[in-house]
């Protein structure tokens, strides 16, 4: 029966594991920075088994910058923080799916590493976009470990977490890539096979952006580059060119796993189909038989209905061989114009594209909003106050979510997620075709200016803005559908509502008031005459949430409290797991609780008198749950 261990996980440790799998004749022992003795790899020996294939010349393409070893380390150690639930800033706490979580992001990633790996269908982001003026996080990776273990707030003992990073720093870029490495290295792990990363960003940081993803998604799933028109009017204030646009990287987790989701068609669209030959097949557009990719096979004349020779023109030639052009002609695919002496055209029609339009890179803003239509969005839920500068517009995100395919069921992240815009899609979009995506917003709660309209109106963060918005946006959508719901047509079905209500999470330390022991410093410690290692001021909710963090569990799932006897237990959906944190347990809800055969069990330590009483426990569920014998990783204790 192990102790579990409260804490993220050891991606080091991880890697060390993979290449040990792999490779296991070049892992060996030596000592870590602190000291201790741990599995490490033998470089020397992993260059000679893969022989040339490792790069030790210094001229070789790279991506870098002062600090790059820190934000790859930064990545992959681990914490000891955790997420406590917060009912009371929450809405619909019992049914809803979706997260609102409080805290630095990076931490936040690293928390959600067991419970959301390769479950997120999209994520999109908007960062900073550090102009000199805005703010980046300050992540010290040479901190004490004391400090580390404290840092629970926006403020360290030294600095903000949060800070201007001014355009004179001599780490501008480099600092703003720090940031970011270990950001988009976590989320990546978060994605599905199929899942994709949308990313907002302007000329300050394009170039490096788009290194870093390539880096660390791969070039090979890079999907593309969208042009968002953000502005409707130039800026005569602007020096040189005004800026009208912002831009939008888009990675795939796998580019072979991602299939692009297709734009309705508009109008406008439609309209350009006609059907000059009366084709039995409806309306139809011609499009061009040659390619520029020159094949001598596939250059060849063509004889016209009137009789005149054509041939591709400029080096280019045709797009299907003679045999093809021949079958196409036969089925009335090929159109050389009213009077039949025009270059062939091949016909495409309406009914064989229903499927919708292949997005293009290029999203004007009378198609997808601009940034005063995101400001008048917010302005309107607020009572005429926008907060924000320029939030993203709604009709924006909901291009991203259906270019990125999202499914009806499927999760969507946003890690700065500032005034909600994401969360706002998500549910517009649900009460549109009735999906149940589910979204999870994360943002640090960055303070509003005490001399701002958000803070005098009693908003004192960015996050308070965020929640009001969800909340706001989801009683609109209520209305909407009601609205809708009293006009229908005989015999339809009413919309469904959908979920607008958010789980509040927020960063802290950990539960547990001991740090994380190993392996052998547990068994020089006397546990069973210990007293709790829990923290006197977290509740059972806080512990429950901090259990399914480290085992696995998705954060919105369904729990609920029951009493055995007189002893209350924890059952997160329907035995996912089953937890009991009463400082002692009779035989008869040990029996109680294997008969159930849940997934998971915990039970608080200190409710074991002796190594005796584990036993004991342990044979109840032999006897009593058919399935421990093939768990036995099912009973743990905190």
């Amino acid at each position: 029966m192990e102790k579990m261990k409260m804490q993220t996980k050891d991606l080091i440790e991880e890697n060390i594991e993979t290449v040990k799998t792999m490779f296991p004749e070049v892992v060996t022992e030596g000592r870590d920075p602190e000291g201790k003795i741990r599995e490490v790899i033998d470089f020397e020996r992993l260059k000679e088994i893969l022989g040339d294939e490792i790069s030790t010349s210094p001229e070789h393409y790279e991506f870098t910058w002062v600090g790059k070893r820190d934000a790859r380390r930064l990545a992959a150690t681990p914490i000891n923080k955790t997420l406590r639930p917060c009912k009371k800033e929450s809405k619909d706490w019992d049914t809803t799916e979706n997260l609102y979580i409080e805290g630095d992001n990076l931490d936040v990633l690293k928390l959600l590493q067991e419970s959301y790996l390769g479950k997120v269908k999209m994520i999109y982001i908007d960062p900073p976009y550090n102009t000199g003026k805005d703010f980046v996080y300050k992540d010290n990776f040479h901190q004490s470990q004391e400090d580390w273990k404290e840092q629970t707030t926006l403020v360290d003992e030294e600095n903000n977490r949060l800070a201007v990073n001014p355009d004179s720093n001599g780490r501008f870029h480099s600092d703003w890539c720090t940031m970011m490495y270990p950001r988009l290295r976590l989320a990546k792990n978060l994605l599905r096979d199929d899942g994709v990363i949308f990313i907002s960003i302007d000329d300050n940081e394009y170039d490096n952006l788009k290194k870093l993803s390539d880096e660390v998604f791969g070039e090979m799933n890079y999907v593309g580059t969208i042009i968002w028109e953000r502005a409707f009017s130039p800026k005569n204030d602007a020096k040189y060119l005004s800026a009208s646009h912002d831009y939008v990287l888009v990675f795939a987790k796998q580019l072979n796993s991602f299939q692009i989701g297709k734009l309705n068609r508009s109008d406008e669209s439609i309209a350009r189909y006609k059907n000059p030959d009366n084709d039995p097949r409806g309306v139809w557009i011609s499009g061009d038989l040659t390619v520029k990719t020159y094949s001598a096979a596939y250059d060849y004349p063509i004889i016209t209905p009137s009789g005149r020779e054509v041939a591709a023109s400029n080096g280019s030639c045709w797009r299907v061989s003679y045999k093809r052009l021949q079958e196409l002609i036969a089925d009335n695919r090929v159109w050389f114009g009213e009077n039949g002496d025009n270059v062939p055209r091949l016909k495409r029609f309406l009914s064989d594209v229903q499927d919708g339009m292949t997005p293009t890179t290029l999203w004007f803003h009378k198609e997808v909003g601009h940034n005063q239509e995101g400001r008048q969005e917010l302005k309107k839920l607020f009572d005429g106050k926008g907060y924000f500068d320029g939030p993203k517009p709604t009709r924006l995100l909901s291009r991203v979510l259906q270019v990125a395919n999202v499914g009806q069921d499927d999760i969507v992240l946003d890690f700065f997620s500032g005034s909600a815009t994401t969360a706002h899609s998500v549910m517009q979009l649900n009460a549109e075709d009735g999906g149940n995506r589910k979204f999870i917003m994360v943002q640090v709660p960055e303070k509003c200016d005490e001399k701002s309209e958000a803070f005098k109106d009693g908003y004192p963060t960015i996050c308070e803005i965020g929640k009001e918005r969800i909340r706001r946006a989801g009683e609109k959508i209520r209305k909407e559908v009601e609205q809708e719901n009293t006009q229908l047509d005989l015999g339809a079905e009413p919309k469904k509502l959908p979920d607008i209500g958010f789980r509040v999470l927020k960063i802290d330390s950990s539960n547990m008031n001991d740090v994380y022991y190993g392996a052998a410093e547990l068994e020089q410690q006397d546990l069973f005459d210990s007293e709790s290692n829990i923290k006197s001021d977290r509740t059972e909710l806080d512990i429950l949430f901090g259990i399914m963090l480290d085992w696995g569990l998705p954060l919105s799932l369904p729990y609920k409290k029951e009493m055995i006897g007189k002893t209350i237990i924890h059952n997160v959906e329907d035995g996912a797991l089953i937890a009991c944190f009463s400082e002692a347990i009779s035989e008869e809800v040990v029996i109680a609780i294997a008969k159930r055969q849940a997934t998971k069990v915990v039970f608080k330590d200190s409710c074991f008198s002796s190594s005796v009483d584990r036993i004991n426990v342990e044979q109840l569920f032999k006897h009593y749950d058919p399935t421990f014998a093939s768990n036995s990783d099912k009973i743990r204790v905190i």
